[in-house]
């Protein structure tokens, strides 16, 4: 399934079913048609008319190719690298090949186009495209996703800390249980901020570490921060990357609740639609629009860490819907893959 590599980090084959993966195999393989074209013909009605007979081959075999990709990623990502990576091209050299057998004499084109040949090319350009993911994988998610990942934990504000350190010492006396589940909180949260960047963890952790920080703020905003969740319908399992909604949890509080003297409502609704996970935050939005400044940090961070997790599959989209500032995550629902258990959270607590 996974191969090591020299930053230590797996390489396993990419997720065919991944729209972003798609994409990528259909845009190469029409720049390779094209390039072809431009190589043997003369004149631009030459090059039109070869490139639309090798089209009417290329499109229904690349399409049978990627339907049979997507249905056996789960199984080729199982198998040792090696052994995915000789089935991969098998399947992208077959499914060609016998492609051109059963639409060859329905072409009306001169071209030579001979199983054999059909399969040659289409092994050698899904060999270019494998290498293309490996690469990917080994030079871009390493550095890109730790990088962002660190810039966005480094979000924590010193004076958030300061502020939950001080609600504490007044809750010593008063209150030490309370107290000692605050302390319990702050130690949840920063295991999260130490944790590995690129692990993936279960939606369940995260929001128990959201729970966890909203429970730090409430300690000094007390009835000024109303927090409603919408988590029945939640998948626990699914796989995300962490600190992804506890900081539009903190901007919502930042942005939309301290700048309110009245305080106000956060809502966070999480849900499954078909094979989509949605992450869903509003806030109400402050008078002063100079308290949005710096909004953007967090949300591009998520957006770029989504991005190198889950591709074109993911969305991050945040709008003004009246009164109210709105978060809303679209990610693929993913569940049982490997992983370390997540010290964020402790769900015995909650």
């Amino acid at each position: 399934m996974k191969k090591g590599n020299h930053s230590n980090r797996a390489v396993e084959l990419p997720n065919f079913c991944h729209l972003g993966v798609m994409l990528r195999i259909v845009v190469a393989v029409e720049a390779t048609l094209v390039a072809g074209g431009v190589a043997r013909a003369s004149d631009l009605v030459t090059f039109v008319g070869y490139f639309v007979e090798l089209s009417a081959l290329a499109q229904p075999a690349l399409l049978l190719t990627l339907l049979a990709l997507c249905a056996a990623s789960r199984w080729l990502r199982s198998q040792p690298y090696r052994g995915g990576v000789a089935a991969t091209l098998a399947l992208a050299a077959g499914i060609p090949a016998l492609t051109a057998v059963a639409m060859g004499p329905l072409l009306l084109t001169e071209s030579r186009l001979t199983p054999v040949g059909v399969a040659i090319f289409a092994g050698l350009a899904g060999a270019g495209l494998l290498g293309y993911f490996n690469l990917r994988a080994r030079a871009l998610s390493p550095a890109i996703t730790e990088a962002r990942l660190q810039a966005l934990q480094a979000r924590i504000r010193p004076h958030f800390l300061f502020n939950s350190l001080n609600a504490v010492l007044s809750l010593v006396r008063s209150d030490p249980r309370r107290a000692e589940r605050a302390l319990e909180n702050m130690a949840d949260l920063f295991r999260a901020l130490m944790s590995q960047a690129n692990q993936l963890v279960p939606l369940e952790d995260e929001v128990a570490l959201t729970r966890a920080y909203l429970e730090l703020e409430a300690l000094r905003m007390g009835d000024r921060l109303r927090i409603v969740w919408h988590d029945h319908k939640m998948p626990a399992d699914t796989l995300i990357p962490p600190l992804v909604i506890q900081p539009l949890a903190e901007n919502a509080v930042y942005h939309g609740i301290e700048p309110h003297a009245e305080g106000g409502e956060i809502s966070i609704n999480l849900y499954r639609s078909g094979d989509k996970v949605h992450i869903v935050v509003r806030n109400p939005i402050a008078a002063d629009p100079g308290h949005h400044k710096g909004n953007r940090i967090a949300l591009d961070n998520i957006r770029e860490r989504l991005l190198l997790h889950f591709d074109l599959d993911a969305q991050l989209k945040s709008e003004q819907l009246g009164a109210v500032y709105q978060v809303h995550i679209v990610i693929p629902y993913t569940s049982g893959r490997e992983r370390s258990p997540s010290p964020a959270a402790r769900a015995d607590r909650r």
